[in-house]
């Protein structure tokens, strides 16, 4: 009997070893797949490192959103997206910059550890990138102000560290990763109306673009939170009148203008969730802290990406028309 018990222990360590993302790769995983996947190599660092898993989390998903729009980053081959480029990994006067021995890297001063017990520090290896980044972050300590001072001298961008500091609040509220829902910004059942507007002629102010799409509806509709986020801006703006502007999880800062007014309670740093009430329709804007009805009252929204260096606008109807089918689309099951 013991012979028959031993050989299957021994397959099942075998099972527990394989490598996360050599699951992953073996079959195309839904997102919940992956957001649980992630989870499990985020606290497995973490039982190691004692860094909060969420820190590592938010750093992950913030390289993830890099990686859709940075042109010289390849795509992630397994499921942890924390980039090293091969000098940072292997060490800037290593003759072999696709080195994966611990030893030689450390000799030469790179970053890569070994982080799965296989001898090598591979940079294409989700749990030695995850190890080697948590170590990175333990050096600084384990609160929420050494986080940030670890994420600024790696970074050196204090939008970056606004941005992962605000992921990791997120996870850490939650405790979860499963934040990717979205809602329309007006209730669905309000009387608007819009169109694309994203890339037409403004003049009030000089010359410029219209970065954003213009939804029409009566003074002191509900405006929504679209998606998960960290509140980054709140009050008046010269052009946007009273206006709030909230970063997502995809590192897409949404902005909505002319509002009316504030819901109570919402304050920058405040966490936001989609569908959740945030203002009000107005006429803000083109003038003096509290000009209104230069225009028509509307919903300015728009949608702006960060790509670790600057931010551009990006045209917001394709999300709007998305998310705007959805929702009806549950309130036809709903019904």
């Amino acid at each position: 009997m013991n012979k028959i018990i031993a050989p299957i222990t021994f397959l099942l360590l075998l099972i527990t070893l394989v490598p996360m993302e050599t699951l992953a790769a073996e079959e195309e995983l839904t997102i919940e797949q992956k957001d649980e996947q992630r989870l499990i190599l985020y606290k497995r660092a973490e039982a190691l490192t004692n860094i909060p898993w969420y820190y590592l989390a938010a750093v992950d998903t913030y390289e993830r959103g890099l990686r859709r729009v940075v042109k010289d980053r390849p795509r992630e081959e397994g499921l942890i997206s924390i980039f090293f480029t091969p000098s940072q990994w292997a060490g800037p006067l290593n003759p072999d910059l696709e080195d994966v021995d611990p030893l030689s890297i450390s000799l030469f001063g790179g970053l890569g550890l070994d982080g799965n017990g296989d001898n090598e520090a591979d940079r294409n290896q989700d749990e030695d990138v995850l190890f080697t980044f948590a170590r990175y972050l333990e050096k600084y300590g384990f609160n929420d102000e050494d986080f940030k001072i670890a994420l600024w001298d790696y970074y050196q961008r204090e939008q970056t560290v606004s941005i992962i500091n605000g992921h990791a609040n997120l996870y850490k509220n939650y405790k979860h990763l499963a934040l990717h829902e979205h809602a329309f910004p007006l209730p669905l059942r309000a009387n608007y109306s819009y169109r694309n507007t994203w890339g037409d002629r403004r003049g009030w102010g000089g010359r410029r673009i219209h970065e954003g799409t213009d939804i029409f509806a009566g003074y002191n509709v509900p405006v929504r939170a679209t998606s998960y986020g960290v509140i980054e801006i709140k009050g008046w703006n010269i052009y946007g009148g009273w206006r709030i502007g909230i970063r997502d999880l995809d590192n897409i800062y949404h902005y909505y203008a002319h509002l009316s007014g504030f819901e109570k309670g919402i304050e920058e740093g405040e966490i936001v969730e989609p569908g959740q009430v945030i203002g009000y329709v107005g006429s803000s804007g083109y003038g003096k802290p509290g000009t209104q009805g230069k225009f028509p009252p509307h919903l300015h929204y728009g949608m702006y990406r960060d790509n670790g260096y600057t931010e551009w606008s990006f045209d917001p109807f394709p999300s709007l028309k998305s998310w705007e089918r959805k929702g009806f689309q549950q309130l036809k099951k709903q019904s």
